[in-house]
């Protein structure tokens, strides 16, 4: 199975800067894509929704605090985590980005070590469907690092798509997610695909868990969750 990369988009016209970026997430495994304007990185968001914006505030075209407000305001993209990156470090600067709606703000020039120990805390509060610990729901085990997924110690043959959806269930238990939710949150909202083939990818899934197929419940005329009370 596939290794389902987080990607994170760096918003930078510095070269020498997008290379230490580069290097500070090179451990973590992330895909990087790089954008050098505003305009640009806003083209990229349109093709692929990403985990995590990395924003420098001065930009050629304009302030990347525009930037900011146009994710924010966008229904799409309003909850990605945006850490701003800045040579900006005066107070009211750093303000007016977290005021902006910055998740986090960390001023050029920065620790390669630091940078990557904030992006995962951002992300582990943010989006723990993304966190690289061991997920665990009655005698089901997902290893994000490995992309497997075991039960009782025995590892389970399972699709893609139905790994994703489990890690984001598993990420999320005993909550309620509507068919479009899962659509958004797990294919994300540039994937045309119909409601209803969640409800294949679901079935699907609780053929993969066999005996623990009851992690997996239907909530009538809402969705699915994950839960182990019975």
């Amino acid at each position: 199975m596939a290794s389902d990369k987080t990607t994170v988009l760096i918003v930078e016209d510095e070269p020498a800067i997008v290379e230490l970026v580069r290097f500070s997430l090179r451990e973590a495994g992330w895909n990087c894509v790089v954008a050098q304007s505003t305009q640009e990185a806003w083209e990229v968001m349109q093709t692929r929704t990403p985990q995590l914006v990395l924003l420098d505030w001065m930009l050629p075209d304009q302030s990347g605090l525009r930037l900011l407000a146009r994710i924010r305001g966008d229904r799409h993209f309003a909850a990605v985590p945006v850490i701003m990156l800045t040579a900006k470090s005066m107070e009211e600067d750093k303000l007016a980005g977290l005021n902006g709606g910055a998740d986090d703000y960390i001023t050029k020039p920065f620790s390669p070590r630091e940078l990557l120990a904030r992006a995962r805390a951002l992300l582990r509060r943010k989006s723990p469907e993304l966190a690289e610990t061991q997920l665990k729901a009655g005698p089901v085990v997902l290893d994000p690092v490995s992309c497997t997924v075991s039960m009782n110690d025995n590892k389970i043959d399972i699709g893609h798509a139905e790994y994703k959806l489990l890690k984001f269930f598993m990420a999320h238990p005993e909550r309620v997610f509507s068919r479009s939710q899962l659509l958004d949150k797990v294919w994300g909202d540039h994937v045309v695909i119909e409601e209803r083939t969640v409800d294949v990818h679901v079935l699907r899934l609780r053929k993969a868990l066999k005996d623990a197929e009851h992690l997996i419940k239907t909530v009538r005329s809402v969705g699915y969750m994950l839960t182990e009370r019975p």
